[in-house]
């Protein structure tokens, strides 16, 4: 599906209760699994969302929990950093990084959820297309965010006391800890040796929704 196809979908449910959007049964399933927004997008557009690099075949899905105003209540999930733990070490350049994939095209959807599930909504969607100009302030910040984050890695690992990474900020991005147990330690080839004994994330902060809002107006 291309991003433009499920932004139209999207945005013709926008508002709707799910109470009047999905069935039932699909609102009991909701609520077993603790209304995870994957799941309810996927049941929106009725597709799987991909398992590559990649949710569309030109962009990428993200999506939080917000209110009835749009102002979101927690952070934005982007990708797991184990796999990418040495280009970060190494600061390679952030458009040839799998981050700048997971992030230079996406379609945002915030999800209210205000009330019993029955009460939420998908509120409309917003496309942020970093090669698009009147995002290229917001690029360039992300870009910084990225060389900041990458050289406070490094020197997590080489004065902290327990030699690992740690929670990195820049403006709008940021790196912390998402892991469940049995733990997943992630090996650096640079380091030669284990740089955190649970894998770590790069997550959108709730300036970063406040941001795209306002180059749109919104």
């Amino acid at each position: 599906m291309k991003l433009h196809e499920a932004e139209r979908k999207l945005n013709e449910i926008a508002n709707i209760k799910f109470k009047d959007l999905f069935t039932a049964g699909e609102l009991q399933t909701i609520i077993v699994n603790k209304g995870k927004t994957g799941q309810l997008l996927e049941l929106a557009l009725g597709m799987q969302l991909s398992n590559t690099n990649r949710d569309f075949e030109d962009g990428e899905l993200k999506t939080n929990k917000c209110d009835e105003t749009g102002k979101p209540k927690e952070t934005i999930f982007i990708t797991q950093v184990s796999s990418m733990i040495d280009d970060l070490l190494q600061n390679i350049p952030f458009e040839e990084t799998s981050l700048f994939e997971k992030i230079d095209n996406i379609l945002y959807v915030p999800v209210c959820k205000v009330g019993e599930p029955a009460e939420w909504s998908f509120l409309e969607s917003i496309h942020v297309d970093l090669n698009e100009e009147r995002f290229f302030s917001l690029r360039e910040q992300l870009h910084n965010d990225y060389d900041t984050i990458c050289q406070l890695l490094n020197h997590h690992i080489e004065t902290s006391d327990d030699g690992f990474i740690h929670t990195s900020n820049g403006k709008f991005m940021q790196i912390r800890s998402k892991d469940s147990k049995p733990y997943h330690p992630i090996y650096s080839n640079v380091y030669g040796r284990e740089v955190s004994n649970k894998n770590h994330a790069f997550y959108f902060k709730k300036q970063f929704v406040g941001e795209i809002r306002r180059i749109l107006g919104l």
